[in-house]
């Protein structure tokens, strides 16, 4: 291990869903504290080895590339695998990777809605599954799952996101009090709009009223969340667990 500029030893990071928005910034963020970075990614290599290399030019101790569909356990296990070989034993694992859907209930097939459920829920029970055992023998762990307002207060066009994401949440707490007497703390970011592609299929007037109905008047930025993930992985949030953060500048809370 091998002091970062932030006066703390390197960890070795696990971010899914990190070759684009919020999880790329949440991997650029560890790598600027000099964090070796495991970027998970779910198709596009060329955008995942971009975002490697870029951890590396912000000074991460080591960045390494890693695909896996999410939804097929097999691929969870070849991923660990392939970390185990290079023995990268993660201490933070921060499960970022996410789809959307916008439909009302009746526009919503099964193959949607498990899909949902399988990337933004049932990976998050894997990776602990997985995970969960080596952050409980090293002490000091970090879960953290990025999850939305929408897990709180359901948003109607988006039933299979909101019901996924509000699994989430709950999940969020049980394992906080399952996990906590191994020293390993469990929390989730939930943010409100961020500036994503995953706006991008909001029309020109569709953004201008959102913005209008956020207190702040802006989106977020993905930085932003990236700086909240952060936090919640460091010594001074120690005490923190269990707890679903929004992050929406004022709006639907």
């Amino acid at each position: 291990m091998t002091a970062t500029g932030r006066g703390q030893l390197s960890r070795t990071v696990l971010v899914t869903g990190a070759s684009r928005g919020i999880g790329a910034a949440v991997a650029r963020r560890f790598a600027a504290a000099g964090d070796r970075v495991a970027l998970h990614y779910g198709a596009s290599f060329e955008a995942a080895e971009n975002e490697r290399k870029r951890c590396l030019e912000a000074g991460a101790a080591d960045a390494i590339a890693v695909r896996a569909d999410l939804r097929d356990p097999g691929a969870l296990l070849r991923l660990k695998g392939e970390m185990d070989g290079l023995g990268w034993s993660p201490s933070v694992v921060v499960h970022s990777a996410g789809t959307a859907y916008y439909g009302l209930l009746d526009e919503t097939g099964e193959e949607a809605w498990s899909d949902l459920l399988q990337v933004h829920l049932t990976s998050a029970y894997r990776l602990a599954k997985l995970f969960g055992p080596a952050l409980s023998w090293g002490r000091g762990g970090r879960i953290i799952h990025v999850s939305s307002v929408w897990g709180a207060i359901g948003a109607a066009g988006e039933v299979a996101y909101s019901a996924a994401k509000g699994g989430l949440n709950s999940f969020t707490k049980a394992l906080a009090r399952e996990l906590a007497p191994f020293g390993v703390t469990v929390n989730a970011v939930a943010p409100g709009a961020v500036d994503t592609d995953m706006l991008g299929p909001l029309s020109n007037e569709e953004r201008e009223q959102l913005l209008k109905e956020i207190p702040l008047g802006r989106f977020a930025r993905p930085e932003e969340v990236a700086e909240l993930v952060a936090f919640l992985s460091s010594e001074e949030a120690n005490y923190i667990t269990g707890q679903i953060i929004a992050l929406s500048g004022g709006w639907r809370v």
